[in-house]
């Protein structure tokens, strides 16, 4: 009999790589290009020091990333990232920026969780503005579910906390939901419900322009429990 295939939240689509970001890719990857294997990611030799650590899934363009890397020094800064024009451009703000914090993986979030990082890695998970899948028959291929709140809960650390944002009012019920029914987890809502904005996470730009037109935008934080 075989395996149920797992559903993919992420379609791999043709974007525009620039030629300096395709240079990037080829050149800088040495630098910060981690490709993990079925073993966990010794992430001590990695970084080549014991530190905390910061990971963010599905970064995007990486200004947040880079941004927290250049800030917060004493944090190692891992980044997981499908689309290799995001990739592309992570790098070249690494490089810039001349970071040693800072590493890439260029997977499947979900396999990578699952196979190359051992539990209670992390000091804080980042997950933010997720495709939301508006479509309700596309629903299923929401990152954001049951199993994969249980995996983010393994691998942080006790008191390590799980930060998500999204603008899509049914997917941030839906992540309220599975994070609330999660029994590693604690709200860091009073009500756990919604938190406030944190402070290292400027407003994207489309977070920008939907604010201009009446969009809101819902955080999310829980804890690890000890």
């Amino acid at each position: 009999m075989q395996p149920t295939r797992r559903i993919k939240s992420f379609v791999l689509r043709a974007g525009r790589v620039t030629a300096a970001q395709e240079r990037a890719l080829e050149t800088l990857w040495p630098v910060y290009g981690l490709v993990p294997g079925d073993a966990p990611l010794d992430l001590d030799a990695v970084f080549g020091r014991r530190a905390p650590r910061r990971l963010e899934i599905g970064f995007g363009t990486g200004e947040l990333l880079a941004g927290l890397a250049q800030a917060d020094p004493q944090i190692d800064h891992l980044g997981i990232e499908v689309h290799r024009s995001g990739v592309g451009r992570l790098l070249l703000q690494a490089h810039g920026a001349g970071l040693a914090n800072l590493k890439v993986v260029s997977r499947d979030a979900v396999e990578v969780l699952e196979h190359s990082i051992a539990d209670a890695s992390f000091d804080e998970v980042l997950v933010f503005f997720p495709d939301p899948w508006h479509k309700k028959r596309h629903h299923k291929r929401r990152l954001i579910d049951a199993p994969f709140v249980a995996l983010l809960a393994r691998k942080l650390r006790a008191g390590g906390v799980l930060r998500l944002a999204t603008d899509w009012r049914d997917y941030a019920e839906q992540m309220l939901a599975v994070c609330n029914a999660e029994p590693e987890l604690r709200s860091l809502s009073p009500d756990r419900t919604y938190v406030p904005r944190p402070d290292f996470r400027p407003p994207t730009r489309f977070e920008r322009r939907g604010a201009r037109l009446g969009h809101s935008v819902w955080d999310l934080a829980f804890v690890r429990r000890g």
